[in-house]
């Protein structure tokens, strides 16, 4: 992989030596800097300190596409830097010098996205960038993640009277934000900045579960009907009327607006083209998402060929299983034999695709202390994913709250449970929760040594890049015993190099969707629905699905020069220590803190 250490050396040189006697009375104690960067973050994304358990937040709600919180953005970022660069590494520990990095390397991408002319990175999406003149699309987009929370069963809490009324206000503070979203597809209409028609398409009719269910099954009503039953029936009443009146008289007429744009304003101006690179300042806006999500200087055409070449790899490997399967035709006749094989599909009801999950865990856990000395206290739960956004879905892991009154939960999708395959299922429990998303991310917020910024989710190729390294770890588990379940693995890999090919094809090649469709279908074993769906999601959110492959090689490249170079002083359990006990890093970082436990193992 291409060196990575020049996208950091700005960020590195801000934090120059300088006198450290007229410093020491302009600065914060850095610990303290700390805590004002991260008190800043949970005032800019207030749904992000909910999620980590500041309840306080509960009733806030940023509208981060408006002009005004992008300026004030631009500006505090530009005072932490300052802030930054009156230390150096003399005046601080090791570690504190490694976060120091982490937050100006924060600080300097998420500032030169406010200034692109598309692109805005408050998002409450961890590990996504807004795109300020189409804030809304058909996946992984605040008004569907909203109503997620507003169901009672995430991470907006709905325990006492006091949360029910944070909620009303949390509401409330969230419509403006759909109005200042049409505005701005509106600027983008004018100047040519829209979503594909495909997406605007999809995302019309999931309007329609806000808009036409009765209120007594809509999502926002959920929590009156859990209402605890120590609540008095004054409160009942009252939050029940109010509820309702929230419902029918702000949300569906806006709900209804929205779709009304979509429908006659937005998807008539709507682009036939797939990629961001069609539209005006498209290409230097998708250089710049290749920086964010992988941390790298890595060019989109350095990855399409890292892409294509991590492909063929996988197919050969591929090709071994089938014949250890015994199957005689093609590796793409294997494909459509494996995707509809009933005997991969046995499950008749979705509590028994539950349940298979956590079978999966009890066999794994078996061997988990051999491969990690670190682990997390948080529990996590397996759900199925809501109804009203089921068909669109992947599956996906929500951390836990810091204290563990919350669990973390991973979801799956299961739109039809007698074509769920499971030929994957263990590698996506290895990706999701256990050793991937639900342990990283509680081990990184469970982590005291860490400052508190760097608890919450961060950092999606360090993140997605563990979970697909997570994936690797099957057979040191017990898992992969069935070759099916190898070649679940081996997909959901190809999965992700695949993505290195199509998301560079569409954004910098020039690729159609049907292009990018066919290339996926020719190379994994995933449905052609399933395959539409992620295509139109890399169409949707430009540069983050390369972040998952890029972050395992590098993974995987520093477990082998460390197996290479301590032989058998190798320990795989201080290995992932090293690599899970400073939170999430860019990899340059990363980088250099395995080259340092190295040479320190070695002189041992």
């Amino acid at each position: 992989m291409k060196n990575i250490g020049l996208l950091l050396v700005s960020a590195v040189l801000i934090l120059s030596c300088g006198d450290k006697q007229s410093q020491s009375k302009q600065t914060l104690p850095i610990d303290s800097l700390f805590k004002k960067f991260y008190d800043f973050k949970k005032e800019i994304n207030p749904i992000e300190a909910t999620k980590a358990g500041f309840n306080e937040y509960n009733n806030k709600f940023a509208n981060y596409i408006s002009t005004p919180y992008q300026k004030n953005l631009i500006s505090r970022y530009s005072q932490f830097l300052d802030e930054l660069a009156k230390y150096d590494s003399t005046q601080v520990s090791p570690s504190q010098w490694l976060s120091m990095r982490v937050m100006a390397w924060d600080c300097q991408i998420k500032r030169e996205g406010l200034m692109n002319k598309i692109v805005t990175v408050a998002s409450p999406m961890y590990d996504l960038p807004s795109f300020e003149l189409f804030p809304l699309m058909q996946i992984q987009s605040l008004h569907l993640y909203f109503s997620q929370l507003a169901g009672g069963r995430s991470v907006q809490p709905f325990n006492s009277v006091a949360d029910y009324d944070h909620w009303l206000k949390r509401v409330e503070a969230y419509l403006p934000f759909l109005d200042t979203c049409m505005t701005k597809m509106r600027v983008g209409i004018q100047q040519g900045v829209v979503l594909p028609k495909a997406l605007v398409i999809k995302m019309i009719p999931q309007l329609d579960g806000f808009i036409k269910a009765p209120i007594k099954q809509h999502v926002f009503y959920a929590p009156i009907l859990t209402m605890p039953d120590d609540f008095s029936e004054d409160d009942k009443q009252r939050l029940t009327l109010a509820y309702s009146e929230m419902i029918t008289g702000r949300l569906i007429p806006k709900y209804l607006e929205l779709q009304q744009f979509l429908a006659n304003t937005y998807l008539p101006a709507g682009r036939e083209t797939a990629g961001i690179g069609a539209v005006p300042n498209g290409t230097e806006t998708y250089n710049y998402l290749l920086r964010l999500h992988t941390t790298t200087n890595l060019t989109a055409d350095e990855i399409h060929e890292l892409g294509k070449s991590e492909v063929a790899r996988i197919l050969h490997e591929m090709e071994q299983v089938k014949a250890t399967i015994g199957f005689d035709g093609s590796l793409k006749e294997f494909f459509n034999y494996v995707r509809s094989n009933r005997e991969q599909m046995p499950f008749s009801k979705p509590e028994q695709v539950i349940a298979n999950f956590y079978a999966i865990r009890d066999r794994l856990n078996l061997k988990l202390d051999s491969v990690f000395a670190i682990k997390p206290k948080a529990d996590f739960e397996v759900r199925r994913t809501e109804a009203f956004r089921e068909g669109s879905a992947s599956a996906e892991y929500v951390p836990g709250s810091k204290d563990g009154s919350r669990p973390g939960v991973f979801y799956i999708p299961i739109p039809d449970v007698k074509s769920h395959n499971k030929f994957a299922d263990e590698a996506l429990f290895l990706h999701e929760a256990v050793p991937g998303h639900h342990y990283q991310l509680s081990v990184q917020q469970e982590t005291q040594e860490l400052p508190e910024f760097l608890h919450p989710e961060s950092m999606g190729v360090f993140v997605e890049g563990w979970a697909l390294y997570a994936e690797s770890l099957g057979k040191e588990l017990g898992l992969y015993v069935d070759p099916y379940q190898y070649f679940g693995m081996l997909s959901m890999e190809m999965h992700r190099a695949i993505r290195l090919v199509v998301d560079t094809g569409i954004h910098s090649k020039g690729w159609t969707r049907e292009q990018a469709i066919q290339y996926s279908l020719d190379n994994e074993a995933e449905s052609e629905a399933d395959i539409i769906a992620e295509i139109e999601r890399y169409m949707g959110t430009p540069g983050q699905a390369v972040s998952y492959k890029v972050g395992q090689l590098k993974i995987k490249e520093l477990r082998i020069r460390a197996e290479t170079a301590l032989g058998d002083k190798f320990s795989i359990r201080e290995f992932h220590t090293q690599v899970l006990n400073s939170g999430s890093l860019p990899l340059v970082l990363l980088e250099e803190k395995i080259n340092r436990w190295i040479s320190s193992q070695t002189a041992l």
